[in-house]
């Protein structure tokens, strides 16, 4: 709890610019230093809150704040998919400390952690891989099913996390609600993704992921990271760990094709014949995911679009089950 005691004047200012809520969570809190504002995000703001501790040494957390019930839920998403990846690779992404209300703000949202200084380095494939591949073996899901126990954000778009029995069925839900919320916030549909979709999720859907759970082929859900690029991960200043952080978490078939050291540690799901273009079809959602976070960059849509032609030409009889 933060200590009141001994408090020059000007940290009682810097307290002051601390809500209450924030400052109820910090561990062994003496006195606050400083407050530095980060570069905001579409959807949150964010700061750093360098404090000194009961003990006398200084430690600093990063603050994320966001207001109305989206960004309550994207920050309570953010808290639990990162307290679940750090409960199994406790050094691959920052401890969370707390998230919840704003006491001097109304309809206001927090969440903290641990602050990280990051190099200007991108993390090295082999360690990273090896951390990522520690966090996809973990299969901890609650009764072995695809999903998560609460809506996780990418940006400020919900994941459907609905629990489902197979990867299959999991992937061409979220797929569908994604593309519900890109033709709302587009203002309507693209004639030429909607000529498309039919033969995505009655045949190269079905193609390519039924495969791996048929013919007493079986696959088991791994955490993770749910929204995996480079601008969320860092490489630690001083330490040289990599750190990934804010997820957009849920379990899901584990199968990562960016890195060719990932492979070193997982092996491709059967039928192996299949792995490029599974990957490609993951990649089609990330893309479409883009397309809805920023509806203005028509090249993400077109991606998804070129993608789907491609696969429903390679597939054009979907699933046949001698596959």
């Amino acid at each position: 709890m933060a200590d009141s005691m001994s408090i020059a004047p000007e940290d009682a200012i810097q307290r002051h610019l601390v809500d209450p809520s924030v400052l109820a969570v910090l561990p062994d809190v003496r006195g606050i230093l400083n407050i530095r504002h980060l570069p905001p995000s579409r959807w949150a703001k964010t700061s750093r809150i360098q404090v000194r501790q009961t003990d006398g040494s200084e430690e600093s957390y990063f603050l994320k704040v966001s207001v109305g019930y989206p960004g309550r839920e994207a920050l309570k998403g953010e808290f639990e998919a990162t307290s679940a990846i750090h409960a199994i690779t406790p050094d691959f992404c920052p401890n969370p400390i707390a998230w919840g209300s704003l006491r001097n703000e109304s309809n206001a949202y927090f969440y903290v952690c641990k602050y990280y200084h990051f190099s200007a380095d991108l993390p090295e494939p082999g360690p990273f891989c090896e951390k990522l591949a520690r966090l996809h073996k973990s299969h901890t899901s609650p009764g072995g099913r695809f999903g998560f126990h609460c809506t996780t954000y990418n940006g400020d778009l919900p994941q459907d996390n609905t629990w489902s029995n197979t990867w299959e069925a999991f992937f061409a839900n979220g797929l569908r609600h994604v593309l519900n919320v890109r033709e709302e916030r587009a203002g309507g549909p693209s004639a030429e993704l909607d000529v498309l979709l039919p033969a995505l999720f009655e045949r190269v859907i079905p193609r390519l992921l039924r495969p791996m759970e048929s013919s007493g082929r079986k696959i088991q859900p791994s955490l993770v990271h749910g929204d995996l690029w480079f601008g969320n991960s860092g490489v630690e200043q001083n330490t040289g760990q990599a750190v990934v952080f804010d997820p957009a978490g849920f379990f899901a078939h584990n199968e990562c094709g960016y890195f060719e050291s990932y492979l070193l540690h997982m092996k491709p799901s059967e039928p192996k014949e299949d792995f490029d273009d599974r990957n490609a079809l993951y990649a089609l959602r990330f893309n479409l995911h883009a397309a809805t976070l920023f509806p203005n960059k028509e090249e993400f849509l077109q991606l998804a679009i070129d993608e789907i032609r491609r696969l429903t030409e390679k597939f054009p009889d979907g699933y046949s089950g001698d596959e």
